[in-house]
């Protein structure tokens, strides 16, 4: 029996990506275990489920602990393949592998480099460094935007370099009753005439979610914020809003687990981020028919065009603003763009990537068991 592998960072992004995959080694006969940071989480169709002392500060002491008991999984369990996401578990996946006689294949699944053209070039030049140092280590390294795309294959980061449009989004979770955008508005305090702004994302400075913030003064006072997640700066953002005279206008529900509701509700995406892989959750607010206003950055540059969004610069709160400002003026605009947004969502579908990203997987195994 053929047995793989998963690392990532936490259990959570395990579950929130990546079961349908599980589930689909699982049919094929295959072993399946995980191994993350943090505490062990209940994750379907798995063998076996290891928590690793994943830090995210990546000097961290526990995270060379990390690399040291995969090694020690790897020569013991003797996996055929390993599969990882996320970058500080991808680091010390391939960290733990180096120097191994015979060693697994390993696929890096990279869902968004953590730099771009605009990064210092420190920061850029220690994390080229990290990728290139463990690219012996990776037979085929996945991407999921043009910028990564380019920037794996400029610096030969493994021997080979493909990109996949993401993991999938599955379209039936967004089936909601007919019913669902007016008793989730009613639960929200919205009107009809309310114009509902959704950015669900952690609050930290690469989400931005202060520039969204600085612009709400300035657009019309029936344009809401919707700001679904947790985070280190959530508590930030809640006196920023304040501060700014806008926290009647701001909804700030902490982590939540129905986002098909929230997106039923909502009227228009939005996002500030600083940078981006392939972003699920305007590939989810697409997939609901909504038109996307986003910072024009790379992961959004591969989703939004003139045809279904509008993109603004990164940071620029005005541009952000203006650009809300005339999808609120124009209902018609918005029911355009979100319509387009939908039909370009049919390629990202889960049964349209699933095959396509699990050929990748297994074609790096001999034979290619099927």
């Amino acid at each position: 029996m053929p047995s793989v592998l998963y690392t990532a960072s936490t259990f959570s992004h395990i579950l929130n990506f990546h079961l349908p995959y599980l589930r689909r080694f699982r049919e094929l006969g295959w072993q399946v275990e995980v191994a993350c940071g943090g505490p062990v989480r209940d994750i379907p169709f798995v063998d076996g489920a290891v928590s690793l002392p994943l830090e995210k500060k990546m000097s961290s002491p526990a995270n060379f602990q990390a690399a040291s008991q995969l090694r020690a999984m790897v020569i013991r369990q003797q996996y055929d393949l390993i599969i990882t996401h996320t970058s500080l578990a991808a680091f010390f996946t391939r960290w733990a592998l180096r120097g191994l006689k015979h060693r697994p294949k390993l696929i890096n699944v990279v869902h968004g480099y953590l730099f771009d053209d605009e990064t210092s070039g420190l920061k850029r030049g220690l994390l080229t460094r990290a990728e290139t140092m463990t690219a012996p280590q990776t037979d085929l390294l996945l991407t999921m935007n043009a910028w990564d795309t380019r920037w794996a294959m400029a610096h030969r980061a493994a021997p080979r370099v493909e990109e996949i449009p993401g993991m999938g989004v599955d379209l039936t979770r967004f089936r909601t009753a007919p019913d669902a955008r007016r008793t989730m508005r009613d639960r929200l305090g919205l009107s009809e005439g309310d114009v509902a702004l959704l950015y669900a994302a952690e609050f930290s400075g690469r989400k931005s979610q202060h520039t969204l913030l600085e612009a709400l003064p300035g657009l019309p006072e029936n344009v809401k914020l919707l700001l679904p997640g947790s985070g280190a700066l959530l508590d930030d953002c809640r006196a920023q809003a304040a501060s700014l005279g806008v926290a009647d206008r701001t909804v700030f529900p902490g982590q939540v687990h129905d986002m098909p509701r929230w997106l039923a509700a909502a009227d228009i995406a939005v996002s500030s981020s600083r940078s981006e892989g392939l972003p699920f959750n305007i590939m989810e607010a697409m997939a609901c028919g909504l038109p996307a206003v986003a910072s024009a950055v790379k992961g959004h540059t591969d989703l939004i065009g003139p045809e279904n969004g509008l993109l603004y610069p990164y940071g620029d709160a005005k541009a952000f603003a203006a650009a809300v400002e005339r999808l609120v003026s124009d209902a018609t605009l918005r029911a355009e763009l979100g319509q387009a947004g939908r039909e370009k969502m049919q390629r990202y579908a889960l049964d349209a990537v699933l095959p396509q990203v699990m050929d990748r997987y297994l074609s790096v195994m001999e034979g290619k068991t099927r």
